[in-house]
């Protein structure tokens, strides 16, 4: 399953030690009380071991899910924007194929590489890149946090990527990679704020953004699509940033970040009088509610991840590069 190219030595710390040092960092006050400071120690996230079991976890219960369209079979091990697109995939082709999915085959992850950051307090969070028998030669990235040791490792974010497209990450000696604070204010967006400066751009344009295939290309063809004869198509862009969908992000080499982030976006699409919505599929009528007459306004859910330079680089502009999304639900009216 994983071959760890970074090679993170844990000099001595086993994974008892590393969970109780997450846990309490004690210190005597001159009166002998005990005071925990757990939340400031600065520790890797996980072991090796641990996020390998994750990732392994994680595939045995998409897996499970996939076969059956049952949602509930790993509703335990995905969250934020990845949990909300599975769930409506789970959901649309149980609507459609009650016994299962006739198509099903087992996704297989190889090869997998661990980037594990040092942080300190909550939520813990890893990244593991692999190669899939999906997806073609794209590799599988995802993210995995979790809020505490008594809660599970989920995978928060999903997107594909070409081998080797991503940037350095900026590592110590023992191969632990960096968290980047969402408030940082050394890049050119801070991470806090790329989703909606992303949304506002989709919506905008601007020069916050590199030409590419999910920035220029992409509003490119939405304004193609708006002025199709007999149907216009409007859009809707929103930020999401909290709990779940909180962006995270990894230091790189050259001081930049590595940043994954969150977005929704409402497609409507209004026939004109005589004319009518083109006859969505099978998966979008299963999600959908109401009857279609004159409109259908669906709504789909992105995780996205970025290179977001630092500031002063003489490359200010953040790369977008690579998304992922699906419909979550639909309206008729």
């Amino acid at each position: 399953m994983s071959r760890d190219r970074s090679r993170p030595r844990l000099r001595g710390l086993d994974r008892s030690a590393l969970i109780a040092a997450s846990v309490t960092a004690l210190s005597l006050t001159a009166s002998g009380c005990v005071v925990v400071h757990g939340e400031r120690e600065v520790i890797p996230a996980t072991t090796r071991a641990e996020a390998d079991r994750a990732l392994r976890q994680f595939t045995a219960a998409y897996n499970k899910a996939d076969e059956a369209y049952d949602s509930s079979l790993d509703a335990g091990h995905v969250t934020g924007a990845l949990g909300d697109i599975d769930a409506a995939r789970l959901k649309a082709g149980h609507a459609n194929n009650p016994a299962g999915n006739p198509a099903h085959t087992p996704l297989k992850l190889s090869d997998a590489t661990f980037t594990i950051p040092k942080k300190a307090g909550w939520p813990r969070w890893f990244v593991a890149e692999a190669q899939g028998n999906k997806g073609g030669d794209l590799h599988w990235l995802l993210v995995f946090t979790r809020a505490g040791l008594d809660e599970p490792w989920q995978a928060a974010y999903l997107t594909l990527i070409a081998p080797g497209s991503l940037p350095e990450i900026k590592k110590d000696a023992d191969g632990w990679a960096e968290a980047v604070p969402a408030d940082s204010a050394g890049l050119t967006v801070a991470p806090a704020d790329l989703s909606k400066d992303y949304a506002t751009y989709l919506k905008s344009g601007g020069k916050t953004f590199a030409a590419g295939t999910h920035t220029s290309q992409w509003r490119a063809q939405r304004a193609k699509a708006a002025r199709k004869p007999g149907l216009a198509t409007q859009y809707i862009d929103q930020p999401l940033t909290s709990g779940d969908y909180a962006p995270l992000a990894l230091r790189t080499a050259d001081g930049g970040a590595l940043v994954f982030f969150t977005t929704r976006r409402f497609e409507k699409q209004t026939a004109a009088p005589g004319a009518s919505i083109p006859t969505p599929n099978e998966s979008v009528r299963a999600l959908t509610t109401g009857e279609i007459k004159q409109s259908l306004t669906m709504e789909f859910v992105s995780n996205e991840v970025a290179v977001d330079p630092a500031r002063g680089s003489g490359g200010e502009q953040v790369s977008v590069l690579s998304r992922l999304e699906g419909l979550t639900s639909a309206q008729g009216s």
